[in-house]
């Protein structure tokens, strides 16, 4: 039987500038909203890769929480944890891309009802047949609640027998990365998988160095640790070993959801028990593929796709 993959984490709207150079401090417009979030994103690029998912959330009782639940619902994710909070928005990202492919946010989602997941309203039952549950450090930043709801959410995981996905992605807008390192110290421990980029890795670990800040982050444990390197593909460090993998030449048409879609192959790759390098690859074949289209959930590949690009 498929081992289920539950994502916790916060399901937002995306309202981007439609095209490079327009920060968000002018005015202008803006395209969306887009179905987003990482968590979110994460668990529509699994459900396409012919997984079972369940979403443990919380939106809005207003357009934009209709929205992502009809969305999730659409790509076949299971939305029974998905809360709908009464009383808060559902949260809202404002994105404007600059030439050199960096990005620029505003983020409603502290105060959103993306914040107010609490842990008492996590069903155990959710953890049924479990194989994976997958972590967004933008989750841990947003609040004390969220990061209880995402500890009970590990203690489950553990409990069922399942195996623990971390991704830190570090969000200065939402916390600054040197008050990161305590906050996300026990789930770095407890993860199974830690899929960072090499800038994240270092600041958590205080190592200015790729392989010393991944030696400080396993420790003595047997996790696997990956650097995230966008087109220049990726770094797996396991059992001792560095494997670095190259990327895939691609029109790059919108960034957002690459790293999520990457996690999604890279763990569906381990639950198949494919060779590390082979796992790599088909990641960062669906990193790439999630570059090709707009919007945050839009290019997360098929496993068909995926198979015709590898």
């Amino acid at each position: 039987m498929t081992k289920t993959i539950v994502v916790i984490g916060e399901a937002l709207v995306e309202v981007m500038r439609p095209s490079t150079g327009v920060p968000l401090d002018r005015e202008g417009t803006f395209s969306g909203p887009f179905a987003s979030g990482a968590p979110a994103i994460f668990a529509v690029a699994a459900a396409r890769l012919g997984y079972p998912v369940r979403f443990i959330g919380s939106v809005g009782r207003d357009a934009f929480g209709r929205l992502l639940r009809t969305r999730l619902q659409a790509e076949g994710v299971d939305t029974a944890g998905l809360y709908s909070a009464s009383g808060h928005a559902t949260g809202v990202a404002f994105v404007a891309y600059a030439p050199d492919g960096s990005r620029e946010f505003v983020f409603h989602l502290r105060h959103s009802a993306a914040g107010v997941m609490a842990a008492e309203q996590i069903d155990p039952a959710y953890f049924t047949n479990l194989g994976w549950l997958h972590i967004s450090g933008s989750t841990l930043a947003l609040n004390e609640s969220c990061r209880a709801a995402c500890w009970r959410a590990v203690e489950l995981a553990k409990a069922a027998g399942g195996r623990v996905s971390f991704d830190p992605n570090l969000r200065p807008e939402l916390l600054p990365a040197d008050q990161a390192a305590p906050i996300f110290s026990s789930f770095l421990e407890a993860a199974d998988l830690l899929v960072p980029t090499a800038g994240e890795a270092q600041s958590l670990a205080g190592i200015a160095d790729d392989d010393r800040a991944a030696q400080v982050l396993i420790g003595s444990s047997e996790k696997i640790l990956v650097y995230k390197r966008g087109a220049a593909g990726c770094t797996v460090y396991a059992a001792g070993k560095r494997i670095d993998v190259p990327g895939f030449e691609v029109q790059e048409v919108d960034p957002t959801g690459a790293g999520d879609c990457f996690n999604a192959a890279f763990l569906v790759g381990l639950e198949e028990n494919w060779p590390l390098e082979q796992v790599a690859r088909f990641a960062c074949a669906a990193g790439a593929l999630a570059v090709t289209r707009q919007g945050p959930m839009e290019g997360a590949p098929t496993r068909e796709e995926l198979n015709c690009l590898v």
